[in-house]
């Protein structure tokens, strides 16, 4: 039998690699401040992700309108998961940004 190469199992990991590097490299270079502009990015991804929900779910009941109950039900049920992800994202940039900060002081 051949043996594969090693270089095969790191090729589904580029994409997390390339995703982290940004992160790592801002807090590597900049340190607890690279911590606060990271986690206050995340603050407004949280944001930014919460707004285009709510206008998404305006915009469907706006051109669509009144809906029936299954079809509302998905679509309060898509705004809900949207926002929960939103809340998830500004905790962490919030944790994030206490962490940098009392890094800072500390």
């Amino acid at each position: 039998m051949r043996r594969q190469s090693e270089t095969l199992l790191l090729v589904p990991l580029l994409p997390i690699f390339l995703l982290g590097m940004f992160p790592m490299l801002l807090i590597g270079l900049l340190g607890f401040f690279g911590l606060i502009i990271f986690g206050v990015l995340l603050v407004c991804v949280g944001l930014t992700l919460g707004l285009e929900a709510h206008g998404e779910f305006n915009e469907g009941i706006i051109v669509h309108g009144y809906a029936r109950g299954s079809e509302r039900a998905t679509q309060a049920s898509r705004l809900h998961e949207a926002i929960h992800s939103a809340a998830v994202l500004d905790v962490v940039g919030r944790a994030l940004v206490a962490a940098g900060v009392a890094g800072l002081f500390w």
